[in-house]
């Protein structure tokens, strides 16, 4: 790893203390690695240090900007300092709600340890009774995660989330029984119109309901209970006072108060907040919680409404993912407590010198890897991680930031993780056919992205595939793209080895695709379609064996020219009663669903890249499917069996 001298000058300047990690300056503009630090710490599971970490601790300026925060002890319904804010993610629950944002187990694994290194104080992994692979994704979250402690002591809360019944409840504790820190985080709606359109109880029982619910999971042995009033924003302050005053009484510890359609206005939410710590018996027990949705723009704003009066703990998402117009940002709340909760948080409990415990320097690798994993891409000029969040094209900021950076810039981008690097600075180096392995890894170092070997080595093959037939070398997108690209390889049961179109104003578009399946055998299938494309995805579901509904298809060129890079990125629905039905009970209508699968592909061959990413997607598809399987399903996964679903049987070509 190199380590470039000027970064070490700007480090060394400033840990001097002359200015805040936060505060821009011409000096701190360079370049540094972004791995994590090393770890080697006593506990259930200590961190294992790597490679990329141990270099780090080489030089102690280095390392201090990878430090972990302090935080207070951790305990359950208590904060020892009024001032701390404990962050709440719930990316893998309400994130992955997210129409499209289908997550594997694996990937959902990699997200939670990179939340840890963030350092959420708690990570809610799920929702267990949906299905087989969401109890065993929370519980692998809890086992794995939920049991590696730094060298801190910290170790995050791993969360699951259940309706107010037993069968729910007791789904969730077994699910995260097995972390050091567990918590179960029940919910009923509590607003006369869910109370009478979808609950059909009265408030008494619903009441009875949520009292019920808490006072199940405390004799389980949870004593970390999250209870949340569902539409609280809109729901009868005084009903509210009086439910939660009751699951207080049977064990709740942290009291959520979700704005769940995004109905409040900050003024309105802050106040509800402060009524509830005023008014609720044994408020003073309890940490209280704001879940603020963003379908009128202001999650962030009403969730730091609701700390300015009293709330204790956030909850929000990497990037803001989540129903509808998504949730509170976690970027966005954090880098706001961090630039401003020292001065404008006077009023609740403390002093109002608010912070949290997270570990900014890691913000842009996470958001990265949700953003791939899930196929969502962040709008880009989104606050804090969007493409042009620290991009100045006007020549007037320009100017501005070439004398004084802290014209235009009101944190720097590398304390968010994301490093200019030299390529900005004038001097970057242009990645063509004949750069190496290392140029590469650094390029990718620069943009946030933390990468193990495997991983580097994975995406610098397609990078040398694209770099054979692009002139010109290939830019930040590019190589962007190809990291999205190869992200859909995680769980590659099947891949195309070989691809042939024909089509024409005249002629029948025609495909032939060969494809190397998990058996090790390759296959082939012609087809014929509309157009090249869906000539290509007619041969692939008879070679995979499976029957699905393309959902969405769109294509981007990455850059421009006739040489341009094509991103391809599709979602696929599994075909009601087909061989690879996928339905899921849906966390908020308690409704069966089609599980939604997305992929994404490029290729300087729009077809290719086309095909990519529809494999990707069904890659997914089978996978999830057959983990179902081996948690008790019944129905085929098509996985491996390569029978065709409508016109020849594919051909073996080789063993």
């Amino acid at each position: 790893m190199r380590v470039y001298a000027a970064t070490i000058a700007a480090v060394l300047a400033a840990s001097s203390g002359a200015s805040s990690a936060f505060a821009p300056s011409p000096q701190n503009s360079h370049a540094v690695s972004r791995a994590y630090r090393p770890s080697a710490v006593a506990g259930p599971r200590a961190r294992a240090p790597t490679a990329l970490a141990s270099a780090l601790s080489l030089d102690p300026a280095v390392a201090e900007l990878y430090k972990r925060k302090p935080r207070p002890e951790y305990v359950p319904g208590r904060i020892s300092d009024p001032d701390y804010v404990r962050i709440f993610d719930t990316t893998l629950r309400d994130g992955e709600q997210s129409p499209g944002a289908t997550l594997t187990s694996s990937e959902k694994l990699e997200i939670a340890r990179n939340l840890a290194k963030l350092g959420v104080d708690i990570i809610e992994a799920g929702f267990p009774i949906a299905s087989p692979d969401d109890f065993n994704g929370v519980k692998q979250i809890a086992d794995v995660v939920g049991n590696e402690v730094f060298e801190d002591g910290y170790v995050p809360v791993i969360a699951g989330l259940s309706r107010a019944n037993q069968k729910d409840i007791q789904r969730a504790w077994d699910a995260v029984k097995g972390a050091v820190r567990p918590r179960v985080h029940t919910f009923i709606a509590t607003s006369d119109i869910h109370m009478k359109s979808k609950l059909n109880k009265t408030p008494d029982e619903v009441v009875e309901i949520a009292v019920g619910a808490v006072t199940f999971a405390k004799s389980l042995g949870c004593e970390d209970i999250e209870f949340s009033p569902e539409d609280a924003g809109r729901s009868d302050p005084e009903f509210l006072y009086r439910i939660l005053g009751e699951v207080i009484k049977a064990g709740a510890t942290t009291l959520n108060i979700p704005d769940t359609t995004g109905w409040n206005m900050p003024w309105e939410f802050g106040e509800l907040i402060k009524k509830l710590r005023e008014n609720v018996p044994g408020a003073e027990n309890v940490v209280f919680s704001t879940h603020c949705q963003n379908d009128l723009g202001l999650a962030t704003a009403n969730s730091l409404a609701g700390a300015l009066n009293g709330a204790r703990q956030l909850e929000c998402t990497i990037n803001g993912i989540g129903e509808r117009a998504g949730n509170a940002s976690l970027e966005e709340v954090v880098m706001s407590l961090a630039l401003k909760g020292n001065e404008q948080f006077e009023g609740g409990p403390g002093s109002g010198k608010l912070y949290t415990a997270i570990n900014p320097v890691y913000i842009t690798p996470t958001s990265k890897m949700v953003s791939e994993y899930t196929g969502m891409k962040c709008q880009p000029h989104k606050a804090i991680v969007g493409a042009n969040a620290f991009q100045h094209e006007s020549g007037i900021h320009q100017d501005g930031m070439i004398k004084d950076k802290s014209t235009y810039e009101i944190m720097t981008p590398e304390s968010i993780g994301l490093m200019r690097g030299e390529s900005q600075s004038g001097a970057g180096i242009v990645l063509g056919k004949h750069s190496g392995r290392n140029a590469v890894g650094t390029r990718l170092r620069e943009l946030g992205y933390d990468m193990d070997m495997d991983k580097l080595n994975a995406v610098f093959a397609r990078f040398k595939e694209v770099a054979e037939k692009k002139k010109g070398g290939l830019d930040d997108d590019d190589l962007e793209s190809l990291v999205s690209d190869q992200a859909g390889g995680m769980n590659e049961l099947w891949r195309v080895t070989c691809l042939q179109t024909t089509t024409g104003m005249s002629g029948i578009p025609t495909a032939t695709v060969k494809m190397m399946g998990p058996d090790g055998v390759e296959r082939y299938v012609s087809a014929t379609g509309t157009g090249p494309v869906d000539a290509v995805y007619k041969a692939i579901d008879q070679i995979m064996g499976v029957s699905v509904v393309l959902e969405s298809y769109s294509m981007n060129s990455v850059n421009e020219g006739i040489e341009a890079l094509a991103s391809t990125r599709v979602v696929v629905v599994p075909t009601v009663d087909g061989p690879n039905d996928s339905a899921v009970m849906d966390a908020q209508t308690s409704l069966l669903r089609e599980k939604k699968f997305s992929g994404s592909g490029s290729d300087t061959d729009i077809i290719t890249s086309s095909a990519r990413a529809y494999v990707s997607a069904l890659n997914k598809l089978l996978t999830w499917h057959m983990r179902r399987m081996a948690n008790g399903a019944t129905e085929g996964s098509g996985a491996g069996d390569a029978v065709a679903v409508a016109g020849e049987a594919p051909q073996v070509v080789a063993k």
